[in-house]
């Protein structure tokens, strides 16, 4: 049996981000239920966390399997290494293995962008960026290739790889400097890329109408949006079921009477056309990264390599 491996540099070659974002709306168009699927099986390690994460849609089958390792930044090493195995949905048949990480930059900036096509308020020229690691990169560079982004600030706890991933904007074109919270003010979209546990801004900086994405965590003892940006935005998730079990940001605020279960709305409702968001309001997109979108994303990468054999 031959079955494709497809290593990380070749899976950004054939990773367009407007090509993913097109394959996670069309699988929610399609019909796909995100909330019917079940959450991610965790598992602690003495190092860190196991996951394993199993989707079914559009005939293929498909699982992920990582190791998350908060201790290997300081390593030289990814947080996030593990596998995708791609299989046809009927035979079960394995087509192809991915890079599980790889997939992960990609696929989580992807559905942040998905969420941004049906929630942002005006055009995305100026980011405020927390966190400097590879979803801060990888986020950076998804949103310049979509929506050409002007200025970034970067506003990280690490001054070196904060600095680094400045001068990396800054090859790539970007007006780039570090900031901090108060640079809030000023934002066209909000991105939160970090493992924090205390929320990063306060309300009273966010404009009306700025968005919001929080893609930092999917624990439910982390936040990085407190309960007065929960309270002040109209919130939206990938499912209900899985943001009120792990979203931490949603988490916490349903337990402090912030915001009510019913206040959530599903990213499938607003991209399908039944939910909208007001003007007047901050939006918050908070994603903990779902299976079916890592099935998504594999599939379009997996079809996109087979046409370029």
């Amino acid at each position: 049996m031959s079955i494709d491996g497809i290593g990380g540099e070749r899976m950004r070659g054939l990773g367009d981000a407007r090509h993913l974002v097109d394959a996670l709306e069309r699988a929610l168009l399609g019909g796909l239920r995100p909330e019917d699927e079940q959450g991610r099986v965790s598992r602690p390690t003495s190092h860190g966390e196991l996951l394993l994460m199993p989707s079914e849609a559009t005939g293929h089958v498909g699982v992920k399997v990582l190791g998350l390792a908060p201790g290997n930044p300081a390593r030289g090493l990814p947080t996030i290494s593990g596998l995708y195995l791609l299989m046809d949905a009927r035979t079960l048949r394995l087509l192809a293995m991915m890079d599980g990480g790889e997939l992960t930059l990609l696929r989580t900036p992807a559905v942040s962008a998905l969420a941004a096509r049906h929630m942002a308020s005006r055009p995305i020229r100026s980011a405020v960026v927390f966190g400097s690691g590879p979803q801060a990169r990888a986020h950076i560079e998804t949103f310049h290739a979509l929506h050409g982004l002007r200025d970034v600030v970067v506003a990280g706890r690490d001054p070196e790889r904060t600095e680094r991933l400045v001068r990396r904007c800054a090859d790539d074109g970007l007006r780039a400097r570090t900031g901090s919270a108060h640079d809030v003010r000023e934002a066209d979209i909000v991105i939160c890329c970090t493992s924090a546990r205390e929320p990063l801004f306060a309300a009273d900086l966010l404009a009306p109408g700025t968005l919001v994405v929080a893609v930092g965590s999917h624990h439910p003892d982390a936040r990085e949006l407190g309960d007065d940006v929960m309270e002040a935005a109209q919130v939206v998730v990938e499912s209900r079921t899985v943001a009120t079990t792990e979203a931490g940001d949603v988490v916490q605020a349903l337990g402090h009477g912030a915001i009510a279960e019913t206040d959530l709305i599903e990213l499938s409702g607003l991209v399908r056309g039944g939910a909208v968001v007001e003007d007047a309001r901050p939006r918050v997109f908070k994603s903990v990264g779902m299976a079916w979108e890592d099935l998504a994303v594999a599939v379009a990468v997996h079809e996109r390599y087979m046409a370029s054999r």
